[in-house]
C-alpha cells in the first residue's frame, strides 16, 4: 500500500490560491485609503500640538501622584 502526502495548503472555500487573496486585500486597502479624509498641513499641526499638550498633562498628573505617593510610603515605612 503506497501512503499519500496530504496538501499542506490549505482548499479556500472558493477556490482562491494565496496571491489571489493576497491581491483583493490589497484592492480593498487601496480602495479604503482613498476614502480617508487626509488633513491639510495646518491641521496637522493642529493636532500634533493637541496631542503633545495631551501627553504633557498626563505626564505631570502621573508625576504629580506618584510623587504624592512616594512621600505618603517614605512617612508610614522607616
Amino acid at each position: 500500500m503506497v501512503a499519500t502526502a496530504k496538501s499542506t495548503v490549505p482548499a479556500s472555500a472558493n477556490g482562491e490560491n494565496f496571491t489571489e487573496k493576497a491581491k483583493r486585500f490589497f484592492k480593498g486597502s487601496l480602495a479604503e485609503f482613498k476614502k480617508v479624509h487626509w488633513p491639510n498641513r495646518k491641521q496637522l499641526y493642529v493636532y500634533t500640538g493637541v496631542v503633545l499638550m495631551s501627553v504633557l498633562i498626563v505626564s505631570l498628573m502621573i508625576w504629580i501622584v506618584d510623587s504624592g505617593l512616594s512621600v505618603i510610603l517614605e512617612r508610614i515605612l522607616p
